[in-house]
């Protein structure tokens, strides 16, 4: 699918230029930092050295001394305490934070996931009716409940108390639990609104710890769990975000704990983790345990406290990933012949697909799978205890939330993000569903949103490439939404004669422009062997890139990773 170049234009290039004059930085610099909202040397020391005194004081968010007071009754009163979270990374994250933190202060606390498929997302009457024939009377959520009406009423009628800690959308009525943790809510002052669920848990123990004098070390050893949650949830990775990320990443890359340490070991990378590496090497796998098997699997790899322990538990999930792979793959496959064969289908402006038959713990990557070759916004949907589940998936710049929530007559349940949604609703209404969903999209998509973009930061020369500038876009990292690795765009490149293509259909390039012919750079492109003809004719080409360092046999080099490649056409 052909893909459109998008660059990024500078509301005032003057503005730009006084920053380069400020801060005695390239134009490159200057207009990348720019684009990330810097405009004075303040913001860009503390962007490019964040400190743990920039987070933000825990009791600004509404509802944090309920909380806080209702923890410190619960252990002076020697309560049992129930922490109670989601089973995805942000989930499992969280759960894994608090009770590891609490369990040091509370004497009778336990932990509690859903079952997937016996209770579903969030907050469950089966996980209330356990706290009650348990003796538990309070429960503190994380990553969920926000819109948990009902269970919550259901809770207070067993005298039950829920603190919520969840950073979703609210709805128009807030649970009515003893305290309601979410910076979204319309009446929180909060100044960062975009914590992951497992960020909020964090806040919860910071507060607590600032409340009761406790060393503030103490929270800051939990951060590895923190930019886990960070990465896998794909939440900005701005503001308060960025300070968390960086300081959890310094520990994953120091003194990682044992079920994060035997996870990353899997991948058998000796590279620094960066957000990167824990989206695709240590999500999935986390994942993987709530998907196929139980996400309590999961929680007990990250609390665990012992290396030969954590080894075998990360070996028991890294199996049940290469189960949900198989599982996803072949779930995909039967979605595309589905798409493809039925010609009704290829003039739709969404994808709702419908088997009872499919796992329910692989439909959201299958979802997101047939967005990459169909682009458009796309639910799959399972049988789950006799009604239709599914999980929803947008393309850039599309609301999908908002659209499933203008169906919600049709809908038993819903919830998630404006890119990511879960919904529930009866298998009669599939069809009347589909149709609807599709008229809503249709009536309010663009054509514009329907095309897939290349975000590019700025257009560069080759020889504007210094490694003095590579050393400078290190400290741009952690990257992550809203501060993206940097996207280049170079135009009228071309090989030196040395290109070839290595692997399956990789190519393997040497690049210069005229302009400059003795500037070259290594170049990779992966996927990309069929642009060799182009490039051996002599045909001058654009290319859309990111900088990396490649290390081979102790030696580092600059190498350029293309990821789009067309004719140039101003040769």
């Amino acid at each position: 699918m052909e893909k459109q170049w998008r660059i990024f234009k500078h509301s005032s290039p003057a503005d730009v230029s006084q920053l380069q004059e400020k801060l005695g930085v390239d134009r490159i610099v200057a207009s990348l930092l720019h684009q990330r909202g810097l405009s004075d040397f303040e913001s860009a020391k503390l962007f490019f050295r964040p400190e743990l005194s920039q987070l933000h004081d825990p009791f600004l968010m509404k509802g944090m001394k309920l909380a806080i007071d209702r923890i410190n009754t619960a252990i002076q009163k020697n309560e049992k305490v129930m922490i109670y979270g989601d089973y995805d990374v942000d989930g499992t994250t969280s759960v894994s934070l608090v009770f590891s933190f609490f369990k040091e202060h509370i004497k009778q606390i336990d932990h509690y996931i859903p079952d997937r498929y016996k209770e579903g997302y969030g907050i469950s009457f089966k996980g209330i009716d356990y706290a009650a024939d348990n003796g538990f009377s309070l429960i503190i959520a994380l990553d969920c409940g926000i819109k948990a009406i009902d269970k919550i009423d259901y809770a207070n009628s067993k005298n039950i108390d829920f603190i919520i800690c969840d950073h979703h959308l609210p709805g128009d009525e807030v649970p009515k639990a003893h305290a309601v943790l979410d910076p979204k809510q319309t009446d929180c002052n909060y100044p960062y609104k975009e914590l992951s669920g497992c960020g909020i848990g964090f806040k919860l123990i910071q507060a607590f710890s600032i409340q009761n004098k406790l060393p503030l070390q103490n929270c800051y050893n939990y951060l590895d769990l923190t930019v886990a949650s960070i990465a896998a949830d794909i939440v900005p990775i701005t503001g308060e975000n960025r300070v968390l990320a960086h300081y959890g990443l310094n520990i994953i890359n120091s003194q990682p704990r044992p079920g994060i340490k035997a996870l990353l070991n899997l991948n058998q990378s000796t590279q620094p983790v960066t957000i990167t590496s824990l989206v695709f090497g240590l999500g999935p796998r986390i994942n993987a345990a709530g998907r196929i098997d139980h996400a309590r699997k999961a929680v007990e790899l990250l609390i665990c406290d012992n290396d030969a322990e954590a080894a075998e538990l990360a070996s028991a999930i890294n199996d049940t990933n290469t189960h949900r792979k198989d599982l996803d793959l072949g779930t995909t496959q039967e979605a595309y012949e589905i798409l493809e064969n039925d010609l009704a289908l290829a003039d739709k402006t969404t994808t709702v697909l419908f088997n009872e038959k499919w796992h329910k713990g692989v439909i959201g990557i299958v979802a997101s799978r047939l967005i990459e070759r169909y682009y458009r916004p796309t639910i799959i949907l399972t049988e789950s205890d006799g009604k239709a589940t599914g999980s929803a998936r947008s393309v850039k710049e599309f609301d999908v939330y908002s659209a499933i929530e203008k169906c919600s007559n049709l809908l038993e349940q819903f919830g998630g993000h404006k890119f990511a949604a879960g919904l529930t609703l009866k298998k009669e209404n599939v069809e009347a569903f589909q149709i609807k969903f599709e008229q809503i999209v249709s009536s309010s998509i663009t054509k514009d949103q329907l095309i897939p973009k290349t975000e590019i930061d700025l257009v560069i020369n080759l020889h504007e490439i210094t490694e003095k500038l590579v050393r400078i876009l290190k400290q741009f990292a952690p990257h992550g939404p809203e501060n993206m690795t940097p996207s280049f765009c170079c135009r009228n490149v071309f090989d030196t004669g040395w290109g070839r293509i290595v692997g399956t259909n990789h190519l393997k390039l040497e690049l210069f422009q005229k302009s400059n012919p003795n500037i070259r750079f290594q170049a990779i492109a992966y996927d990309k062997g069929d642009y060799i003809n182009f490039f051996q004719r002599k045909t001058p080409m654009d290319i859309v890139f990111k900088i990396q360092e490649n290390d081979y046999k102790g030696i580092s080099s600059v190498q350029l990773l293309i990821e789009e490649i067309k004719v140039s056409n101003t040769g």
